[in-house]
């Protein structure tokens, strides 16, 4: 896909509509960003329907839709579709369809380096470090309990992120796996928890059901997932895109890990006193039952 000429365009394929729409948000009138809701509020396929339709529910004209699409880098409203159609397309996409890890030129690892340090660097260029610091805020207040849950592969960076919480801090939860059980967790769910939910591509149900019976409770959602944004996103506060492309059947968590260990140490610094104490603590438990060997 190649974008159009219109200028201050973000940068090419790479980014999604979705995260053109919020990087573009102040260059548009009232009209265009009533398109824009439309999207945003069924996404990818409110986009996928005609020109015609699309701008009757927005309430505005097919030109005011055309020009939405320029200004979001796009040479018109054709375009923009066929670039969601890619997305969807690329949601989708299991890993025995993905490319294959021996391709290109030079050894695997310094292809995924180059790959892993490329996903680090145009994550950090997206953040939105407000939403950063307001989230290491809420994770800091032990007034709210904290839960954390991936799914299949991100599991794996629940339970990292929650085992340093738990030394930092009280109340926090990792869900179990299990979907029968996660009634029990959201009947102590409230105004003052935080979610934290982990879904990348292939999205799962499960994890969409759950944040949207959370949120109903009050619950604060904060969702890590890839550029292309999972589902959950309509229903979440805080929401970190972070790209996952790798040289490789699998999508890479590296730059979500990346993100999740600077909010631990921000958390913690935040906490210093109070974990400071939990830590020596912690250590004094694991010296009287020798868990760990002394330092030589």
């Amino acid at each position: 896909m190649t974008g159009g000429s219109s200028e201050g365009k973000p940068d090419g394929a790479e980014t999604s509509v979705r995260a053109r729409i919020l990087s573009q948000e102040q260059r548009l009138t009232a009209s265009e960003k009533r398109v824009c809701e439309v999207l945003l509020s069924d996404y990818p396929m409110a986009g996928m329907q005609s020109i015609t339709k699309l701008a009757e529910l927005s309430c505005v004209s097919s030109p005011t839709v055309i020009r939405m699409a320029r200004k979001l880098g796009y040479e018109g409203f054709p375009e923009l579709q066929n670039a969601l159609r890619d997305e969807v397309a690329d949601r989708i996409k299991a890993p025995a369809l993905k490319r294959d890890a021996r391709g290109g030129d030079g050894h695997v690892l310094h292809r995924f380096a180059d790959a892993l340090i490329g996903n680090l660097t145009r994550s950090l260029e997206r953040m939105d470090t407000a939403m950063f610091d307001e989230v290491a805020g809420l994770l800091a207040d032990t007034s709210r309990h904290a839960y954390f849950l991936g799914g299949r592969i991100t599991g794996a960076n629940a339970a990292y992120f929650h085992n340093h919480m738990q030394i930092i801090r009280t109340g926090v939860t990792l869900l179990d796996q299990g979907p029968s059980v996660w009634p029990h967790y959201l009947l102590d769910m409230g105004e003052r928890s935080v979610l934290v939910l982990f879904d990348i591509r292939r999205y799962e149900k499960d994890l969409l059901r759950l944040a949207e019976l959370a949120q109903g409770r009050g619950a604060t959602i904060v969702l890590f997932t890839d550029q292309w944004g999972s589902p959950i996103a309509q229903v979440a506060r805080h929401v970190f895109h972070l790209q996952v492309e790798a040289p490789s059947n699998w999508d890479s968590t590296t730059a979500i890990l990346a993100v999740v260990e600077a909010l631990i140490a921000e958390v913690q610094a935040k906490r210093w006193d109070e974990s400071q104490e939990r830590l020596e603590e912690l250590e004094a438990m694991f010296s009287s039952t020798r868990v760990f060997r002394s330092g030589g």
